[in-house]
């Protein structure tokens, strides 16, 4: 009855100078930290009399710490501390940021290249060729594959004549004959051409030049000749203007539809009659377009107004 008295501070320190601690807890009870208790002060009766004055003596015992009993069930286990891993030490701050990449280097490494339209290709094409020579510039049209064309061809087809001439004479593409023979206009559309050369007096090869549009063979799928595509045209025209540039003719003139449209950049479906009768213009040079000798063959009634067409182009010639 005695201890039921007793402060629960009283009976912890009751039990600690007898020794005993706690001897069994409830499982579900939380485990009980460490108590400090306060320091006991404990102070000597006063035996001062008014004439012996003195300090009161006071004695301080050590701190006195109640540590509760393990537990046994591992539910109740302190959880094992994990020492933090060590790092590598560095020298310095400027090492330690030397791995670092730069900025440029958080980059994608992999580009994906951007596929060029036919417009940007031509400009390329073009540009690499302007600067050619007549011996640079004759063995890579042998070797052109810009086109699908190349794949068909036996010969491809430069040009021939005086590469200083005042006339030049253009076509629309090689023919069957020209291909094997890979010169233009040698068939009888050619003997027709060169008639109308010697109207003009300028026989093939003297004071003229000739070539065509596109300088290999095109053909439908019967092996039949058909008129270039607008992408054939526009992969190998740079072709015939470094020609040009290099002949610096006085007068141009465009045999056919496809040869005037071609030179003069308008529509493939423009017809021929409305091209007649006019000096055209390409690069100051004047152009003067007139029928395909091919057609003369297949009506010679119009051979009349070619040769009108020619009369045309001697009088568009600058005055020398």
């Amino acid at each position: 009855m005695l201890m039921q008295t007793f402060d629960a501070h009283s009976r912890q320190r009751a039990l600690h100078e007898l020794g005993l601690g706690p001897l069994w807890l409830l499982r579900d009870a939380e485990p009980v930290a460490p108590v400090a208790l306060a320091p006991v002060v404990e102070v000597q009766a006063d035996t001062r009399t008014d004439s012996e004055p003195g300090p009161v003596v006071a004695k301080v015992p050590e701190p006195v710490i109640v540590v509760a009993a393990p537990v046994a069930d591992a539910a109740w286990a302190e959880p094992e501390l994990v020492q933090p891993k060590q790092l590598p030490e560095t020298q310095s701050l400027e090492q330690a940021f030397a791995s670092v990449p730069e900025a440029d280097d958080w980059m994608p490494q992999e580009v994906f290249p951007v596929s060029p339209s036919d417009d940007e290709r031509a400009m390329v094409q073009e540009s690499a060729i302007a600067t050619l020579s007549w011996d640079e510039l004759q063995p890579m049209v042998e070797s052109c594959r810009q086109c699908g064309l190349c794949q068909g061809r036996k010969k491809a087809v430069f040009g021939t004549g005086d590469k200083q001439a005042k006339w030049l004479f253009v076509g629309e593409g090689p023919g069957y004959n020209e291909n094997l023979q890979g010169l233009p206009f040698v068939g009888a559309a050619g003997q027709l051409l060169d008639n109308m050369l010697k109207s003009l007096g300028v026989p093939r090869g003297e004071q003229s030049y000739i070539a065509n549009i596109v300088k290999c063979r095109p053909t439908d799928e019967q092996g039949k000749d058909r008129p270039p595509t607008a992408d054939e045209i526009a992969a190998c025209l740079p072709y015939l203007h470094r020609q040009i540039d290099l002949i610096k003719p006085q007068i141009i003139v465009a045999l056919g539809k496809t040869a005037a449209v071609s030179l003069l950049g308008m529509d493939l479906e423009t017809p021929v009659g409305q091209l007649r009768g006019k000096v055209h213009r390409f690069k100051d040079i004047p152009v003067v377009a007139t029928y395909h000798p091919a057609y003369l063959l297949r009506k010679p009634a119009d051979k009349a107004k070619a040769w009108a067409d020619l009369c045309l182009a001697i009088k568009a010639l600058p005055v020398s």
